[in-house]
């Protein structure tokens, strides 16, 4: 996997996936969204590195649509233009996905060669589920 940075949308795998959603329209989005947490959710002891980038690009790109969102998406990674409003339950599902992503287990938490990008990494997906939480625990 190529990365050039520890955000959720800096390596390749994440953008492809901003590549492929951005085509789609609010219903097929909505699915790509949930199959691509469920993936992981559903993944057994291991989670593959290329889902698990997915899932933590899905992630980002649910947090950021969420209203006064800290998660900010860099123009030149995300989408170029804003995602409609999506469901609840995708906060729900990228919760329970981005938590399988840091776990041992995912190839995600254990490709970093630099102990400094692993720890930055997983501080940007911890920002992402705390996001998340606050706006599923009203």
């Amino acid at each position: 996997m190529g990365t050039w940075g520890t955000g959720p949308l800096q390596n390749n795998f994440a953008a492809e996936f901003v590549d492929e959603v951005e085509e789609l329209s609010g219903p097929e989005l909505i699915d790509v969204l949930e199959r691509t947490f469920q993936r992981v959710t559903d993944s057994g002891a291991r989670v593959d590195g290329k889902h698990g980038a997915e899932a933590v690009a899905a992630g980002a790109l649910v947090a950021n649509t969420l209203p006064d969102s800290p998660i900010g998406i860099n123009p030149d990674e995300g989408p170029s233009q804003p995602l409609p409003k999506l469901p609840a339950s995708l906060c729900v599902s990228a919760r329970l996905a981005l938590d399988r992503v840091l776990q041992d287990g995912s190839e995600m938490a254990t490709c970093w060669v630099d102990s400094t990008d692993a720890d930055r990494w997983r501080m940007h997906v911890r920002q992402i589920i705390e996001v998340l939480e606050t706006h599923t625990d009203h």
